[in-house]
């Protein structure tokens, strides 16, 4: 690219030249021919008011310095040199000059410049001024030659501005080639700098937000496959274990229970994956026709569920949601999503006896779940995905918690250390879902 706009410059700057150049060379030539032309005639004019009628009976004629390389004489009506210099016998010039009127001409390598000298309304003689031509080529030459070099001077110039122009353009434009190359190798960090021209910058910003876009779309690829890992793997646990149960009962009324259960448990995977596509999708929100069921219903149902894995361990689970009115509804599947991650963490990670509940703060709902343990380091770190080290964090499970929150439009924070204490916020206008008046 470089040497394009280089050969472009160099072009429309010879071309400009050419433009330029040939024609004041033009009218420099010319201009140096008439003034000598006029130098000549001024010359002769001169010579003229020199010349006295009576020279014709023999009075001396005095007539001015001839031009420097000329010569100037006067002519009698019978064209020879009478005072003076040059030819002997006067030109054609001459001769037309005595006919009357002032003659212009260019012969034998010289310009001549004839005048008629009057008396009486009778031409009595011609003056005739003249130089060589030659010294005024010299001049022309001269001129052309301060011309070409003023010419090549330019085109010099525009080169280098050219050449300067050329980086200017082209270093953005490799960057940038540089920075698709970097991601077509797998490294979608790079983004191009911004630099002086505004369309490069407009196509770097375009390649940046694309890669945005792009990091964004992986990045949420990824994490769908992380928490569909993290989140299916404990439901298809224990949906496996009630079917192994079920088929080791031969009583029907001992099997519809078991069944019962395994199907529970299949809704639940089912709302899972439907919240992790949601969550997967650019700017996920909890779904219109997500199933709201009332507050302290969820807390119930999910305190039920967990009872038993957190008593295999020995351990107790409390709930509580007095202070909720029955008709605060929240989005069932996401919120319950949120609170089992966070009863599954407080099972692995925490201590003693844990707590779930629910309070009405007016403007909004706060889920809290608390067990005896503590929380080391810093609890914003937590929520960090990928974040292990043998904390109360497993990595993937708060983080997946967190974009749960963030898509119901509440706040998922650690609000204690100790005990470990973990509030997801729903403000009003996402929590407080009642059902529709019916007719009377």
């Amino acid at each position: 690219m470089r040497q394009r706009v280089v050969r472009v410059a160099l072009t429309a700057a010879l071309l400009a030249v050419v433009l330029l150049a040939v024609p004041l060379a033009l009218v420099i030539r010319s201009s140096l021919y008439t003034a000598q032309r006029d130098a000549l005639e001024r010359t002769a004019l001169a010579g003229a008011v020199h010349v006295s009628p009576d020279y014709v009976t023999g009075d001396p004629v005095e007539l001015p310095r001839p031009p420097a390389g000329g010569s100037l004489g006067l002519y009698e009506p019978k064209a020879r040199l009478r005072a003076g210099s040059g030819p002997t016998r006067g030109d054609s010039a001459v001769h037309r000059a005595l006919g009357g009127g002032l003659v212009r001409s260019g012969s034998g390598g010289q310009i001549v410049v004839t005048v008629p000298v009057s008396h009486a309304e009778r031409v009595i003689g011609v003056v005739r001024a003249s130089s060589p031509v030659g010294s005024v080529r010299g001049r022309v030459l001269a001129a052309w030659a301060v011309l070409l070099g003023v010419a090549v001077l330019a085109v010099f110039v525009a080169v280098l501005v050219a050449r300067r122009q050329a980086r200017a353009l082209a270093a953005p434009l490799e960057d940038l080639s540089r920075h698709c190359e970097a991601v077509a190798e797998g490294n979608l960090s790079r983004r191009s700098a911004p630099s002086s021209i505004a369309e490069i910058d407009q196509v770097a910003r375009t390649h940046n937000e694309m890669l945005d876009s792009i990091s964004e779309l992986l990045r949420r690829e990824r994490d769908f496959t992380s928490n569909a890992s993290h989140q299916l793997r404990t439901p298809l646990a224990g949906l496996q274990l009630a079917l192994e149960e079920g088929l080791g009962q031969d009583d029907e009324t001992r099997l519809r229970p078991v069944l019962a259960e395994a199907l529970a448990t299949t809704q639940r995977l089912h709302h899972t994956v439907e919240g992790l596509l949601r969550l997967s999708r650019p700017q996920g929100r909890a779904h219109p026709t997500a199933t709201y069921v009332p507050a302290h219903q969820l807390i119930q149902e999910t305190a039920a569920r967990w009872h038993g894995l957190f008593a295999r361990d020995g351990r107790r689970l409390v709930s509580a949601a007095d202070d909720v009115p029955a008709d605060v509804r929240v989005p069932g599947g996401p919120v319950s999503e949120v609170l089992g991650i966070l009863l599954d963490n407080a099972r692995v990670h925490g201590h003693g006896t844990v707590h779930v509940g629910v309070r009405d703060l007016g403007s909004a709902l706060a889920f809290d779940v608390t067990d005896e343990g503590r929380i080391d380091g810093d609890p914003a770190r937590l929520f960090d995905r990928g974040h292990s080290g043998g904390g109360p964090g497993t990595g993937i499970g708060l983080a997946l918690a967190r974009d749960l929150a963030v898509s119901l439009g509440g706040r998922l924070s650690v609000t204690r250390s100790s005990p470990a204490t973990f509030m997801l916020l729903l403000p009003v206008d996402a929590a407080h879902v009642r059902p529709p008046r019916t007719a009377d």
